[in-house]
């Protein structure tokens, strides 16, 4: 049985976010108990979620992947780039 792709039928007990896999409500709960099990190598600072790590891991490689079409300028987040673009 499929899925419409909008239902969401795992919810979070501690705050009722949905999600469409249990696989994906098991990484979400480590919000709640804080856990942090994806560990930078280089430094050792820890994160609950992968993709977190993954930007942090940016700070050691310089890696900078978003840039303006603009201006150039290049920034390791996407976030940091959406705010560039307001200074044009």
């Amino acid at each position: 049985q499929k899925l419409h792709w909008e239902e969401k039928p795992f919810k979070c007990p501690e705050c009722g976010k949905g999600f469409k896999g249990h696989s994906r409500l098991l990484t979400h709960l480590k919000v709640h108990t804080r856990e942090k099990v994806f560990v930078c190598a280089e430094c050792g600072k820890s994160f609950s979620r992968k993709a977190n790590l993954v930007v942090h891991q940016r700070v050691h490689t310089g890696e900078r992947p978003y840039k303006c079409k603009e201006c150039e300028k290049t920034f390791s987040r996407a976030s940091s780039l959406l705010a560039h673009h307001k200074t044009h």
